[in-house]
């Protein structure tokens, strides 16, 4: 064997590790989500003028658009896929089959929120004629057109826009030349805001992985130089939540960052994951407080440990759809309300 072979093969266990270690906390964390899927439930306060859209929609939606991506990344076969589907479907029963979209709709007229949310389920192929027709007709208006919004979130409602079938109001490059991370700034200038929009943007840039050819070029080169050291940071400092979606992140690039990097990543993950599953969003796992204990301090960072696990093990395919899920399925930041120039549903 020469050097040269004996580099890759060193480089092929790598990544097996990697993909081992991350689809073991993936099973772990999905089955937590899993056994909580009742917690994701939408209550009656769901419709109320005055209701927390962060405590019914916001979890609801997250729900749905990671079990998408679980089923976009895993054969029909595994049991992951399996689960994605039946937690799916759950949740499109929640929204009364997509009425309760329309519903909302109604009711906030200008907000992006339930488009965002819906974008989930209709890129599944689950989608509500009345809640698209009624969304276009206020789509076309040039309250929506022009309204401000922050560079990151107008990248997520473009996208939203496409899943759910409307013209996109903008052009993708213009708005992300506005993002923080599109203008490249000084790495040390991350902070924690800023890791959030750098993940959202990315996010929204590969429609959640799926197309990580659409990232530029020298958005790729920055990343690839700087993630692993701002992970590494996030690591330290206990952010289980955001150190999941700068894992997502990776796995949703062109070239991901270094193997190695990426194993120390999940391993350090592991030790903070609860023995029930559950990821918390900081601090200490399965010292103190026990994570399952908390829905709330806990739920969006094991679904972002799900999301990263799916990209890790999988390498997206673009023509691999979420398929359509009919009848019974085999199987951060905050909303803005009222309007649509807040921070959304994503984190």
């Amino acid at each position: 064997m020469t050097a040269l072979d004996g580099q890759v093969a060193r480089g092929q266990g790598t990544r097996g590790q990697v993909a081992r270690e991350g689809r073991a906390i993936g099973e772990a964390a999905l089955a937590w989500v899993s056994a909580h899927r009742g917690e994701f439930a939408l209550g009656d306060d769901a419709l109320a003028e005055h209701g927390d859209v962060n405590r019914t929609w916001k979890p609801l939606g997250e729900l749905a658009q990671v079990c998408v991506s679980v089923r976009q990344h895993t054969e029909p076969a595994d049991p992951l896929h399996e689960t994605a589907s039946d937690l799916l479907a759950f949740a499109w029963r929640q929204t009364g089959q997509g009425g309760l979209f329309l519903e909302l709709q109604r009711l906030e007229p200008f907000a992006t929120y339930p488009l965002e949310i819906y974008a989930a389920f209709a890129s599944a192929g689950l989608r509500h004629t009345g809640f698209e027709r009624a969304t276009a007709t206020v789509a076309r208006t040039r309250s929506w057109q022009v309204t401000e919004q922050l560079p990151n979130r107008r990248l997520g409602v473009l996208n939203s826009e496409r899943r759910g079938g409307l013209a996109q109001h903008d052009e993708v490059p213009r708005a992300l030349r506005r993002t923080w991370l599109g203008g490249l700034p000084e790495p040390w200038t991350f902070e924690r805001d800023a890791g959030y929009t750098v993940t959202h943007v990315i996010f929204h840039l590969t429609n959640w992985g799926l197309t990580p050819q659409a990232v530029p070029p020298q958005v790729t080169h920055y990343l690839r130089h700087w993630l692993p050291a701002w992970l590494d940071t996030c690591l330290d400092d206990g952010r289980w939540d955001l150190s999941c979606e700068l894992l997502a992140v990776a796995g949703s690039l062109p070239d991901p960052p270094d193997h190695a990097m990426l194993r120390d990543a999940w391993t350090a993950l592991a030790r903070a994951q609860d023995a029930s599953g559950a990821v918390p969003e900081v601090g200490s796992g399965r010292e103190g407080h026990p994570p399952a204990d908390d829905f709330t301090g806990c739920y969006h960072s094991t679904l972002m440990a799900v999301f990263a696990a799916a990209l890790t093990a999988d390498r997206p395919r673009p023509s691999a759809g979420a398929g359509t899920v009919t009848g019974k399925v085999p199987a951060h930041e905050h909303v803005a309300r009222p309007g649509h120039g807040g921070q959304g549903v994503s984190r």
